[in-house]
């Protein structure tokens, strides 16, 4: 039997990093002051808005690259 992953490496590590932008802009809000349920809003708009910056950010292999340069040896 044959298990393969569930999800890439590159895409375990950008959700990685947006949960961790999200999760630090919700204490860093509640260090504040701002209520429990702003707290949990400015987190989730910051993993919105982290999750596609991060994505370019660790980029896979370019488009542009021909197949050849894309491979390590």
């Amino acid at each position: 039997m044959v298990r393969r992953a569930l999800l890439s490496m590159r895409a375990a590590l950008v959700l990685l990093l947006g949960m961790l932008t999200g999760i630090g802009a919700g204490l860093l809000s509640a260090a504040g002051g701002t209520g429990p349920a702003q707290c949990v809003l400015y987190g989730l708009g910051a993993f919105g808005m982290a999750v596609p910056f991060f994505d370019r950010l660790v980029g896979g292999p370019s488009e542009d690259t021909p197949e050849s340069e894309q491979t390590a040896p």
